[in-house]
């Protein structure tokens, strides 16, 4: 089991399960939220408990997805598609050690031209 928060502990969470998809989004959505790239993985929402919600607001950024984040701090913490059965959760919000590794760079064709990826992980143009 991982645990995860907000900056604030407004909003908490447990993962139960084996996170999936790690990666590091380059949209124009998650650089503008994150303040630069998202690193996220996801697992069954019945794996993801949130314990504490106090703080929890969603925000739908599109038709199709939604994003939480701790409405007290401001946290990015979470990323939904509305037809999905998953969530995903930010890997920076886990506490301690996370044991996860990073797999891919999704929406690169979205990244800033302020940086290079340079990391050798797979770059994806889309979500893959």
């Amino acid at each position: 089991m991982q645990k995860g928060s907000c900056n604030c502990g407004a909003v908490q969470y447990e993962v139960t399960g084996a996170p999936q998809g790690s990666s590091v989004c380059h949209c124009g959505q998650c650089r503008k939220q994150s303040g630069h790239v998202w690193a996220s993985a996801h697992v069954p929402d019945a794996a993801l408990a949130i314990t504490q919600d106090q703080g929890l607001k969603w925000y739908a950024s599109s038709d199709v997805a939604k994003r939480g984040f701790c409405g007290t701090c401001g946290t990015f913490l979470f990323w939904k598609m509305t037809a999905e059965d998953t969530t995903s959760f930010s890997l920076g919000s886990l506490d301690g050690p996370t044991g996860i590794t990073l797999e891919k760079h999704i929406f690169v064709a979205g990244k800033g031209d302020y940086y290079v990826i340079s990391d050798g992980l797979p770059q994806h143009q889309h979500w893959e």
